[in-house]
């Protein structure tokens, strides 16, 4: 498992592609994927907040996804779908709830200062495990030619 700034350093193209997609909106906007108590699955929509070579993600107290990631810290990360196109940024990997009262306040100022806002949340970060970018050529009138150019880290051997 990895940090941010790792990833960005083992393998640059997918962090800053990555990056772009995550914050296309202004806003960090991702889909995050949690296993339930019984194994379920749920997805829900989230802000990932890259700050100080981490991921971090502030989760409200009162949030299913909470509860999932204090159990067992399991995490898939989508970034939200690009308006005209077909690139995609996952991530997969670890959560980490981090009880610092400096470090949630930062966090919590990165994501503010994003036009996003934050309250009663508990304060997560992310390691990395794997990653997974996917771009297409354009294609006129919109979307992408198939099949996209697929980086991968740790790359397949």
């Amino acid at each position: 498992m990895v940090s941010w700034s790792d990833l960005a350093g083992q393998a640059p193209k997918i962090a800053e592609e990555g990056r772009k997609l995550l914050y296309q909106y202004g806003v960090p906007l991702a889909y995050l994927a949690t296993r339930r108590k019984d194994g379920g699955l749920r997805i829900h929509p989230v802000c990932p907040i890259q700050d100080e070579g981490e991921l971090w993600l502030l989760v409200g107290n009162h949030s299913p996804k909470r509860w999932d990631l204090l159990r067992d810290g399991q995490f898939a990360l989508h970034a939200f779908p690009v308006a005209g196109g077909d690139d995609e940024f996952m991530l997969a990997g670890t959560a980490t709830h981090i009880p610092d009262h400096e470090t949630e306040t930062r966090v919590r100022a990165a994501l503010v200062a994003t036009g996003a806002t934050s309250g009663d949340d508990t304060c997560f970060r992310l390691s990395i495990e794997r990653a997974l970018l996917s771009l297409y050529q354009p294609k006129p009138g919109g979307g992408g030619i198939w099949p996209p150019d697929y980086y991968r880290w740790p790359a397949r051997k």
